[in-house]
């Protein structure tokens, strides 16, 4: 993805903007790199690790890494083609240098150590740069110290051990316990590499440095193999492989499991309280990123991620939760760490508390996922057939009940989303059932109930001021998740659906396909991506081809092409073009490559939908 060259980006109190950051990843953890060349972010060994750098979040006083050109420059930089190995290049007065950074992995999958390596390349005349690495302190619960080893100084943090490994043109000003320094030239024809290796409780493997540089082309060539046997052929590719790449960061190796973001507390509204800790796999977020692998052909992650989430759930006595830890156990309650956070914007969470919460909605994902794989022409094991059955009975039972919605939202209420999303699960059972997928059983019981949850929303969710589908039971207020709901809209009521999507075009975009979560929000956040997207395909399923061209169109005008890397945060903001929220976000690539997906399927004349 190549881009225009931007000058020097001067950091406001500290921190550089929440869109300007573009991830470097190894399938189990994930760094953030600014334009400036500080890391500013990384978890290790795992994402969901304590921050071995944390400026992000600390200007201050938080851990980072560094390689910056003394001089003033321009910076302009993309990932390699097909690839999630990031290239910059930095321009000054007296030359040209190019960076090449990579979190490591070889032709057998990730390291079972941490590599982190950057290439430095002069390109024309001579560039100065300054090196510096603080770690951080894990909100002042760890304080490095400096060791020596027969294979040189070791970093201790906590538990981590680190090792800076550097080739020799580069010399280190400054060692001591809480930071290193170094400074080196860059003259055209030149190639050094700075290398940081880090494990976790356990011994530190060091290679030798030709290895580690030899290890970004191995990692470069890995992730374009992959992305180069995806099946999709459809409209917008370009875009459709970027968020592909960038949902690849979010799967956790070691045991498929799918995170939400890699980050926390990247602030939906700077200095509000929509702070939150994204760095778990919920079941909502993981079934749509599992879809969106299966339209692009990506099935050893469908099959892994969908495993993982049925055994976690078996493994739990067949109870949802609204997200689970990556390794499948109980996320923590709400901690709040003793950090600035991102412009001062508090509170700094780690844990999250919706792993309590009663959201409906969750048995459609779940039912609407296995749809999908079976329909791929895959077979469903005993036990996962039973689970299936198992929680069509339990949505059959508890429809009726209030709960938090898809928005997580403190109030508990009759949504509308959540209703229609029980009516998705219960006819998806349905047909489950009589293709022979599951048990029998209770198909009749399904089906009735599923007729009594559509006459219960048409009757109490249909606000005739607004012609259109409302918030929640009651309320005149719109919902953007409607725009998910495409298929309740086209079994049932497709007409009260496209009056439902036009009225959210009006008010909640502002007659622009850039959408705000739901009615008065956007008096303390921002557009929500994602929405976006889903309002795309929905008009795509229903059969508006044109409109919804019209408004991806828009929508990609929006947030591509505009100096950025295309790590798309969870919101943006169209007032002021500034991103705001978790990076990357699962939700807002996963629904642009569905809105692709279901544009794309159109223009093939295939109009036989699958949820």
């Amino acid at each position: 993805m190549k881009n225009q060259p931007l000058p020097r980006t001067a950091r406001t109190d500290g921190y550089a903007g929440l869109g300007d950051y573009a991830a470097i990843g190894d399938g189990r953890s994930v760094a953030l790199i600014a334009p400036d060349g500080a890391i500013d972010w990384w978890c290790a060994p795992n994402m969901d690790s304590p921050p071995l750098f944390d400026r992000i979040l600390d200007a201050k006083f938080g851990g980072y890494f560094q390689i910056e050109p003394v001089d003033d420059y321009c910076m302009q930089r993309q990932y390699r083609e097909n690839s999630n190995v990031l290239e910059t290049c930095y321009t000054t007065k007296k030359g040209k240098v190019r960076f090449t950074e990579s979190l490591n992995s070889n032709n057998a999958g990730r390291l079972p150590w941490c590599e982190l390596a950057r290439r430095v390349e002069g390109l024309e005349g001579e560039v100065d740069l300054k090196l510096v690495f603080v770690p951080g302190t894990a909100a002042c619960t760890r304080s490095s110290w400096i060791g020596d080893s027969a294979k040189g100084q070791i970093v201790h943090i906590g538990d981590l051990m680190a090792m800076l490994r550097t080739t020799s043109d580069i010399e280190i000003t400054c060692v001591d316990d809480q930071s290193i320094e170094g400074v080196f030239t860059a003259k055209a024809g030149s190639r050094s590499l700075v290398a940081l290796l880090v494990s976790d409780n356990e011994p530190l493997a060091v290679p030798p440095l030709e290895k580690i540089d030899e290890r970004i082309d191995v990692s470069d060539k890995n992730w374009a193999s992959w992305a180069e046997h995806l099946s999709y052929e459809g409209v917008h590719k370009k875009h459709v492989v970027r968020s592909a790449l960038a949902l690849k960061f979010l799967l956790y190796s070691p045991t498929g499991a799918l995170a939400a973001a890699p980050t926390t507390s990247l602030p939906e509204g700077i200095g509000g309280e929509k702070n939150y800790d994204y760095r778990y796999a919920w079941i909502r977020d993981a079934c749509l990123i599992i879809r969106a692998f299966a339209f692009i052909g990506a099935l050893e992650e469908c099959k892994a991620a969908f495993s993982w989430l049925t055994h976690t759930i078996v493994r739990h006595e067949g109870k949802l939760r609204a997200c689970y830890t990556l390794d499948g156990d109980v996320v923590p309650n709400e901690t709040y760490l003793p950090l600035d956070g991102y412009k001062g914007s508090q509170p700094v969470r780690v844990g999250n508390n919706a792993q309590s919460q009663q959201q409906l909605s969750m048995f459609g994902d779940m039912l609407d996922t296995a749809l999908l794989f079976v329909h791929a022409g895959h077979v469903l094991d005993l036990t996962t057939a039973r689970l299936l059955a198992s929680l069509a009975n339990e949505c059959a039972d508890t429809w009726r009940q209030d709960d938090c919605g898809i928005w997580e939202l403190p109030e508990r209420r009759h949504y509308t989303h959540s209703k229609m999303a029980c009516w998705v699960t219960l006819d998806i059972a349905v047909r489950l059932a009589e293709d022979g997928h599951i048990e029998k059983t209770w198909v009749n019981r399904w089906s009735r109930e599923r007729d009594r949850v559509s006459a219960w929303v048409e009757a109490h969710c249909w606000s005739e001021g607004k012609q259109a589908y409302t918030f929640y039971a009651g309320s005149d207020h719109l919902d953007a998740a409607m725009c998910l709901a495409w298929y309740y809209g086209k079994k049932v009521n497709p007409e009260r659906m496209k009056s439902t999507y036009n009225a959210i075009y009006a008010e909640l975009g502002h007659h622009s396909p850039m959408l705000y979560r739901y009615s008065e929000v956007e008096k303390e956040e921002s557009t929500f991506v994602a929405c976006s997207f889903w309002l795309v395909e929905a008009w795509a399923r229903l059969d508006d081809t044109q409109k919804a061209s019209d408004y991806m169109e828009t929508i990609l005008g929006n947030l591509c092409d505009k100096g950025n890397v295309e790590n798309f945060n969870e919101m943006f903001d169209v007032r002021t073009g500034e991103w705001r929220g978790n990076v990357p976000q699962g939700l807002s690539h996963l629904s642009l490559i569905c809105a692709a997906d279901a544009l794309s399927r159109f223009r093939d004349g295939e109009k036989q939908w699958h949820v």
